[in-house]
């Protein structure tokens, strides 16, 4: 759609903060009023609103399509949502390692040890590791604890913590960065370290080069916006 605003303010209402275009509350696709729990993410989607352009593209927008996704799909089921990323906790990229190279080995315990001994200590866990990609099953207090981490958050911090845990493959990182144990482009180099890691091997494609930058890109918006949830 072509750009039909001027103002872009942001105000108080039930249940947190509006956005409003020339006085006019933003809607989500569903039609509900877009009020998000926090001012300061309510300011960083107005800037979103206020940055666009003649044309309009939503795609380039994506605290307002995070903040849509909470209201529209992730709040008429929260506990649903939930146990769709809880179940990462049953095969969390950092529990599955390289046979080799020695030397990504090394590099995967260097960077995933450090999260899988912060989980230990956090939420009295334990993991089981294997070498390869046949499945090991988790402790059934692992899955349980973790699952509870993520069952305690708002529809916000839901949809927020979504991509960090789709797109990393890994429910112990995105929940240390949630909990502010590990900055989120240090979490994002650990559940890229194998991508980046052929490429250094092979050379880096054009293609996944910018499939790999989109990804990043989704990651650290999630992470933004869990900062923005509690600002």
């Amino acid at each position: 759609m072509k750009r039909f605003w001027t103002e872009v303010t942001v105000a108080p209402a039930d249940g947190g903060f509006a956005i409003a275009l020339d006085g006019r509350r933003v809607r989500t696709p569903k039609r509900a009023d877009l009020v998000v729990p926090s001012e300061g993410l309510a300011e960083a989607i107005a800037a979103e609103w206020a940055a666009c352009g003649e044309e309009v593209d939503p795609r380039a927008m994506k605290l307002t399509g995070m903040a849509n996704a909470a209201i529209d799909h992730v709040a008429p089921d929260p506990e649903a949502f939930a146990a769709g990323l809880a179940k990462y906790a049953e095969s969390d990229l950092v529990c599955y390692r390289a046979e080799g190279p020695d030397a990504l080995v090394r590099r995967q315990a260097e960077s995933w040890d450090v999260l899988l001994d912060w989980a230990r200590r956090r939420y009295d866990v334990d993991f089981a590791c294997v070498a390869g990609v046949m499945h090991v099953p988790q402790p059934p207090a692992t899955v349980a604890r973790l699952a509870h981490a993520v069952a305690v958050l708002n529809p916000f911090q839901l949809a927020a913590l979504s991509p960090l845990v789709t797109i990393g493959g890994s429910l112990v990182a995105a929940l240390a960065v949630l909990e502010q144990a590990l900055p989120a482009e240090a979490a994002w180099e650990a559940v890229s370290l194998d991508e980046q890691w052929q490429a250094e091997q092979w050379g880096a494609d054009a293609e996944a080069a910018a499939a790999l930058d989109a990804r990043r890109a989704d990651f650290l918006t999630g992470a933004r916006m869990l900062e923005l949830v509690e600002a």
